[in-house]
């Protein structure tokens, strides 16, 4: 598809445009003006033509599906090792591939230590990992990590590209997909594959009120991003036959226009994700004596406390231990709710736990249509027997 375009007879080849692209993606041709699949269509290159000699025009097109196959998969490093939301992507591609006879690929791209950490993901059944490794690549930097991906997706053309949805993955997944003028998925929970290879991507939209259905028909590749934890993680397999590829990185594709003048490695602190036992409240708990009757059961379990959305706009509750759309997933082995009334922005985010205990006075409260053990009951009268037999337990 081809988005720019050059009026020979207006352009005198001043190299204006060249200069000013932010993208460095235009260069000198044979009396012409080449574009690489660097341009970003940010239209500077149009502005700054005195001559009126470029133009841009976008639309809609589409592709041979058959030209594109398998699915790769972005992989995250973090302080040096792998994001676990990595391994849940590759067990979810495995399952769509098997279905279509699809090979499923990753890439990597980082700076040293970076081929060493390709070499773990081939004992979870990928069929091959593409290795971007330079000095330039060492700490994210969303431009030239872009470039390498780009790099990789345009030489495998790749039927669908998963990225994790975490603030590093939403940072690449949008430039990625710009760039191949095609469409992108954001914070997927569910995904499966037609037999024509196009991906269903199911995701909460309208506030979270329904689950919709998307599918990118025409145009390919197809970019999803997934929220940790709402996936099983892959399985190893007994003989891995997958390979490691060094891919060649350039100078120019490792520069990066962002320079890091200072970093610092913030204390890591025990994330809500990895939590496997979790209370959480909703507007059912009316005051700060529910609050800590909640506390107090977390407590015993081992727990973890967490907190409703409306919990946390009204200051009760904080960001870092929110479940649902606006917060956090989850799926611990368990997860006792009180006074939550389990509207889809809520229960879309937790109900991969193993066990779903819900605690609600009303007998109607949608919380119940997902939980294992129902509790009709006032929170105030229950929670406190339940820390109580907690806690008489472990002193038995």
């Amino acid at each position: 598809m081809d988005f720019i375009h050059f009026n020979a007879a207006r352009c005198n080849l001043c190299g204006d445009c060249i200069r000013k692209c932010p993208f460095r993606a235009l260069s000198m041709g044979h009396n012409t003006i080449e574009v690489s699949d660097g341009c970003r269509m940010c239209g500077v290159c149009v502005r700054v033509c005195e001559n009126k000699a470029i133009s841009f025009e976008q639309k809609a097109g589409a592709e041979d599906k058959s030209q594109w196959s398998g699915f790769l998969i972005y992989v995250e490093q973090e302080q040096g090792d792998i994001h676990p939301v990595t391994y849940e992507l590759i067990g979810e591609a495995r399952k769509m591939a098997a279905k279509v006879s699809y090979q499923v690929n990753c890439v990597i791209v980082g700076g040293e230590g970076t081929a060493k950490n390709a070499e773990k993901l081939l004992e979870y059944g990928v069929d091959e990992v593409f290795v971007y490794e330079h000095p330039g690549f060492q700490g994210f930097k969303a431009d030239c990590y872009a470039d390498a991906v780009a790099d990789c997706i345009a030489h495998t053309r790749p039927s669908a590209v998963l990225i994790g949805a975490t603030s590093l993955g939403r940072s690449m997944a949008p430039r990625l997909s710009t760039r191949f003028h095609t469409g992108l998925t954001a914070d997927c929970t569910t995904l499966d594959i037609e037999p024509n290879t196009d991906m269903v991507q199911i995701r909460p939209a309208f506030g979270g009120n329904i689950m919709a259905q998307i599918q990118i028909t025409l145009s390919r590749p197809q970019f999803a991003t997934v929220r940790y934890r709402v996936m099983d993680k892959a399985a190893k397999v007994a003989r891995p036959s997958g390979k490691v590829t060094i891919c060649p990185v350039s100078d120019r594709m490792a520069q990066s226009r962002i320079e890091i003048l200072s970093s610092v490695v913030m204390e890591k602190k025990k994330a809500i994700e990895d939590a496997q036992i979790i209370v959480a409240i909703g507007r059912g708990v009316k005051n700060p004596e529910g609050v800590e009757l909640c506390r107090s059961l977390a407590e015993a379990l081992g727990g973890t406390l967490a907190f409703t959305r409306p919990m946390v706009e009204q200051g009760i509750g904080d960001q870092l231990h929110q479940i649902g759309l606006s917060g956090h997933t989850v799926r611990p082995k368990l997860i006792i709710t009180c006074g939550v009334s389990g509207a889809i922005q809520f229960t879309s985010c937790m109900n991969g736990a193993d066990t779903i205990v819900a605690i609600n006075n009303d007998p109607n409260a949608q919380i119940f249509g997902i939980a294992s053990y129902c509790i009709v009951e006032d929170l105030y009268e229950i929670v406190p027997r339940l820390t109580s037999l907690v806690q008489n337990r472990e002193e038995d």
